[in-house]
């Protein structure tokens, strides 16, 4: 099958086969057809698989099959409406758009937190067909008076699983109260949660359902190891790692900001070129990042979960589980960065006995046993047992077994923040006056190591000015999970 097998406009398939597509992946064939019959749809697919396109290209054509209206300023209004969780991927989306539109007459923008709003405003007043946001930016926009979301024909959650993880659920459905009622809604995520089947309940009208993975499963074709490491040595053997093995590009994930600063510091000083990404970092250092890793002139990339979405590099090799995640699903977002589009790839997990319990609960929800391989000289010291795991104020139990009482996880909590403390007042002297943090990161953008506040945060407030900004109008810590209410210890 090709794309005009698809009845796509000829403008629309040139300029796809301009990017160097000539086939529609599974997703693709599956959801174009159905789009442009206007159905309301309910995606599973996971990052890589061609999804962006899929709801794009159908989108643009419809766009072009009729006139829209006109905003307050007499020019074009927004009649597309394209809802990502980050910010990194909200700007990969909208630059796909205009990509898949360069032969059309249709004009497209992208609105995040983190930076200023003029220019933003400015392009919006110029009007846009197509508008690509993250929740808390948007709500920002409207509520100033300067975004009217009344004329917008198509709707689109982009990963809404991951919008539900950093806890956008309430931003979410106020916007879905600002559309109008009478539009095409596309849902799309990796994975379908109880939380996500409600929302899709209340917005798709008679969905169509496409699943292009089986259910909560990963990709057969990437060979996955457990690496079993003592606590205190995890740097050490991921810094083997990457050069037993001549790794020329590494992903690695951590579970905090400050864990990411912490280990791209140490395999910079190690000889392996490394920068954090994360929601810490000025949008001029990210995007520096980025543009190092994927040019190859960069081996590591160290990220938190959230910062790594939207990072799309179709030949990732290698992904490091530096720290096992608490959710399942962030294990399968996590390794889904390589092994794409048909390729190999690799994805290491140094478990230490903290996260034994994780890698159970990730083994039972991918419905697999992944192989154990010990690495000599890495292993737990001998008496070594599980302690709790401090993200902050919250502290979480990891270990295989029952967690311990109330009062020993408090503790953990205490004793961990208090090491962070001393550890970012060592960085600090360390560093001196102007110096630099967060392993390879240059110049005056270079940002304090965050304390236990900001830790705290890792989940929601990731991104700046979106979780940030959600917490406040929400008076309360952004979740993980997007419940209401306070975390539990």
């Amino acid at each position: 099958m090709n794309f005009e097998e698809l009845n796509l406009a000829p403008a629309i398939v040139q300029a796809v086969r301009e990017q160097g597509y000539d086939t529609p992946t599974p997703i693709q064939a599956q959801a174009i057809p159905l789009v442009l019959q206007g159905c309301d749809l309910l995606a599973g697919a996971q990052t890589g698989t061609g999804k962006t396109a899929a709801f794009t290209l159908p989108m643009l054509q419809r766009l072009t099959q009729s006139e829209g209206s006109r905003n307050k300023w007499g020019n074009k209004a927004i009649r597309a409406l394209i809802l990502a969780p980050t910010r990194e991927l909200a700007a990969q989306v909208e630059e796909n758009v205009r990509l898949y539109a360069t032969h059309l007459d249709i004009k497209s923008t992208v609105i995040f937190g983190g930076v200023g709003m003029n220019p933003q405003i400015d392009r919006i007043k110029k009007g846009v067909d197509v508008l690509v946001a993250t929740p808390g930016r948007l709500l920002d926009l409207q509520q100033q008076g300067f975004l009217d979301l009344s004329t917008v024909e198509i709707l689109v959650l982009d990963e809404a699983d991951r919008m539900l993880d950093m806890g956008f659920i309430h931003d979410v459905k106020k916007v879905l109260a600002m559309v109008p009622k009478d539009k095409q809604s596309l849902l799309f995520s990796a994975t379908f949660s109880d939380e996500i089947r409600e929302l899709a309940s209340g917005l798709l009208k008679n969905p169509q359902s496409i699943q292009v993975t089986p259910r909560n499963t990963t990709v057969q074709r990437i060979k996955q190891v457990i690496h079993p490491v003592g606590r205190g040595k995890k740097k050490q053997v991921l810094l083997h790692i990457v050069q037993e093995n001549n790794w020329s590009q590494v992903l690695v994930f951590t579970r905090t900001k400050f864990g990411a600063n912490n280990v791209a510091e140490y395999l910079s000083k190690n000889g392996v070129s490394a920068m954090a990404l994360h929601g810490n970092k000025s949008q001029s250092a990210r995007t520096q990042a980025l543009e190092g890793f994927k040019s190859g002139d960069l081996r590591a990339l160290v990220a938190t979960d959230i910062a790594a979405r939207g990072i799309d590099i179709d030949e990732l090799p290698n992904v490091v589980n530096y720290e096992i995640p608490n959710v399942s699903e962030d294990y399968v977002h996590r390794i889904g960065r390589t092994g794409r589009a048909g390729r190999e790839g690799n994805a290491v997990s140094l478990v230490c006995m903290d996260e034994e319990g994780f890698m159970m609960d990730i083994e039972r929800f991918t419905k697999q046993d992944i192989p154990v391989q010990v690495l000599e000289g890495f292993g737990p010291e001998e008496g070594e047992k599980a302690e709790p795991i401090a993200m902050g104020r919250q502290t979480i139990w990891g270990g295989a077994g029952k967690a311990p009482g109330r009062d020993v996880m408090q503790a953990a909590a205490k004793a961990a923040r208090q090491e962070m403390m001393e550890r970012v007042r060592t960085n600090k002297v360390a560093r001196g006056p102007g110096g630099n943090a967060g392993g390879g990161q240059r110049g005056g953008n270079a940002k304090r190591s965050p304390g236990p506040r900001a830790e705290r945060a890792e989940g929601g407030a990731e991104f700046g000015g979106e979780g940030l900004d959600q917490a406040r109008r929400e008076q309360r810590p952004p979740r993980r999970d997007g419940r209401q209410g306070p975390r539990h210890p």
